[in-house]
């Protein structure tokens, strides 16, 4: 099973991150550098919005960066293209509400992949810890703000 606090993403997002940074690292910052001269060239720095503005975007890149290089850093690529009966990290899961007749897909991602338009559900949220390790046909009750809900596994793929 999978630490609910440790980060996890597929080779994918992994990628996906590692490509955002080396572009925030090299296009992004040579662009604030040039931002940061012009602002410079147009004189009086402390009444200048230009290049405080352009501080503020460097902070931010800054910050984005080192989150990001801190992420790659912290981060288990989970590559488990395995069809099981146990739901894991990069399970398809069908379930049903109790009393609906709707059911609804997912799939079971890290918090970092996590996208409910896309129904990718974060195996931290609560309905995503509550689907940990369960199989097709059990029926579970987890939390919520509304109250608690319960659901029935349909499909595990």
């Amino acid at each position: 099973m999978i630490d609910t606090q440790e980060t996890v993403v597929s080779q994918e997002k992994f990628d996906e991150i590692v490509k955002e940074l080396e572009y925030l690292k090299t296009v992004r910052r040579t662009e604030i550098a040039k931002n940061l001269e012009y602002a410079r060239s147009l004189g009086d720095l402390s009444e200048n919005a230009e290049y405080q503005e352009a501080r503020d975007l460097q902070a931010a890149t800054e910050e984005r960066v080192k989150n990001l290089e801190d992420l790659v850093k912290n981060t288990r690529i989970i590559t488990d293209g395995k069809k099981r009966s146990e739901i894991s990290f990069g399970s398809k899961i069908t379930i049903r509400k109790e009393g609906s007749t709707e059911a609804h897909e997912y799939t079971l991602v890290g918090s970092e992949e996590a996208d409910m338009r896309v129904k990718k559900l974060s195996h931290i949220s609560p309905l995503g810890n509550a689907l940990m390790g369960k199989k097709k046909g059990d029926t579970f009750t987890f939390e919520t703000p509304s109250g608690k809900q319960t659901y029935t596994i349909e499909k595990v793929a």
